[in-house]
């Protein structure tokens, strides 16, 4: 059933109201708070239909009433409005994510360590997924007999590098051809292209004894292969045990428990923007209230995130984990300059 106006606009004050003070909202007071030009009894009876439509529910301690999982989804995605951020507010967004960067993993963790201030929720950051990215540089230096540091600079601007063990014999005269032939054949190819073969084919007329040669090139396609590796960076766990939604022991338990298994939150994520590309809404954000969660704890969130893009083919997600009673316009508006600004930054590292 669509609603009509009258119905929206009160469904609209209860979520701002609900928000704002965290006590179910009756109808006197949106009488109070608001321009409604009906009596009590009419705003009742509408409440009564929202509440029998799905969009508001009774607390049992309580006559007013609250926004369910449906009502904030018909809020976000048919009756705010997305306000822009103050001067101030975006010069202080700019100024922690800008402070000290010179490498893409820094500026990402700048920036969910500044969401989460700014919004007073856990923020998250997915890295890029690189499969696409290929590689523009990639040095295999000796560190000592038996150890080598693989160096890879990818053309997101990422630098990635991993320790591996490599036979006792090598040298660093031999290390070098290795290394200087690995890069000359790979660089300029994607990351989901570069096989073992490849990696293999790469080194020809070498002194080198085959079954050595063929430890190091394996070393070397490991490391490059895990190069790819998704990480997520979570911010601000705290912060949600300071808001009377959490205040309850349970409550508090079974989020921080989820928030603990950062591979599944990343699991999520990752398969949230996998369907979001199907559907070819990549560039959208994703939104997600109570029970549209698919993850156990989260029942009591919001689920907010946005695609930052490192190239035309490289992108990675940054969002926030917050209550469903949050202020959505503020927190969208928050998390969209975030990732304008982390757009803006990586221009310097590619």
């Amino acid at each position: 059933m669509q609603l009509d106006d009258r119905k929206k606009q009160v469904l609209h004050a209860i979520v701002d109201d609900y928000v704002s003070t965290n006590e179910p909202v009756g109808s006197k007071a949106l009488i109070e708070r608001h321009d409604f030009r009906v009596s009590s009894a009419t705003l009742r009876n509408e409440m009564a239909e929202l509440e029998r439509l799905g969009y508001i529910e009774k607390p049992h301690t309580s006559a007013g009433r609250i926004p369910s999982d449906r009502g904030y989804r018909e809020y976000v995605d048919s009756l705010m409005t997305v306000d822009q951020l103050s001067p101030e507010e975006q010069f202080e967004i700019k100024q922690n994510i800008d402070e000290s960067v010179d490498e893409v993993t820094d500026l990402i963790k700048n920036a969910t360590q500044t969401l989460s201030k700014q919004t007073g929720f856990v923020s998250l950051a997915m890295s890029p997924r690189l499969r696409k990215s290929f590689l523009t540089q990639l040095k295999i230096l000796m560190i000592e007999p038996g150890k080598a540091l693989v160096v890879m600079v990818l053309s997101a601007g990422v630098v990635k590098d991993k320790v591996v063990r490599i036979p006792n014999f090598i040298t660093d005269e031999q290390m070098f051809k290795i290394s200087s032939a690995v890069e000359k054949h790979l660089t300029g190819k994607p990351l989901d292209e570069i096989t073992l073969v490849t990696v293999e084919t790469s080194v020809t007329d070498t002194e080198i004894p085959n079954p050595l040669l063929k430890q190091v090139l394996y070393e070397a396609y490991t490391a490059i292969k895990q190069a790819d590796e998704l990480n997520i960076y979570l911010e601000g766990e705290h912060r949600m045990l300071e808001l009377p939604d959490f205040a309850s022991l349970g409550r508090a338990r079974d989020l921080l428990g989820t928030l603990s298994d950062s591979s599944m939150v990343a699991g999520y994520v990752n398969e949230m923007q996998g369907s979001a590309e199907e559907k070819g809404t990549e560039d959208t954000y994703m939104i997600r209230i109570g029970q549209e969660i698919a993850i156990e704890g989260l029942e009591d969130c919001s689920f907010i995130t946005a695609t930052y893009n490192l190239s035309d083919s490289v992108s990675g997600n940054i969002g926030v984990i917050g209550p469903k009673r949050m202020e959505y316009s503020k927190v969208i508006s928050q998390i969209d300059f975030v990732k304008k600004t982390i757009n803006e930054n990586i221009k310097r590292f590619t």
